[in-house]
């Protein structure tokens, strides 16, 4: 236990797992705002992605940032 034979280590860590978990927060916000700002998801798919965000939290965030298709109105402009 290194960071426990010497203090500095040990703020060093706990301020590193607090950035994580603040970091972890922003993510799992963002993919909810994402989630119902979509205009190509309708209710039912908002609603699955929802629950599986909330019951399977790493997984569903991981999953819906892997799988979440591009914008498309971003797509529409940068064809124009």
């Amino acid at each position: 236990m290194l960071a426990y034979d010497y203090p500095i280590l040990g703020v060093f860590w706990s301020l590193l797992m607090f950035s994580l978990f603040v970091l972890w927060i922003f993510v799992v916000i963002w993919v909810f705002i994402d989630n119902f700002r979509r205009h190509d998801h309708h209710g039912f798919a908002k609603a699955l992605w929802l629950l599986f965000i909330i019951f399977i939290p790493v997984i569903g965030v991981c999953a819906y940032l892997i799988a979440r298709p591009a914008d498309p109105e971003a797509v529409a402009a940068a064809r124009a």
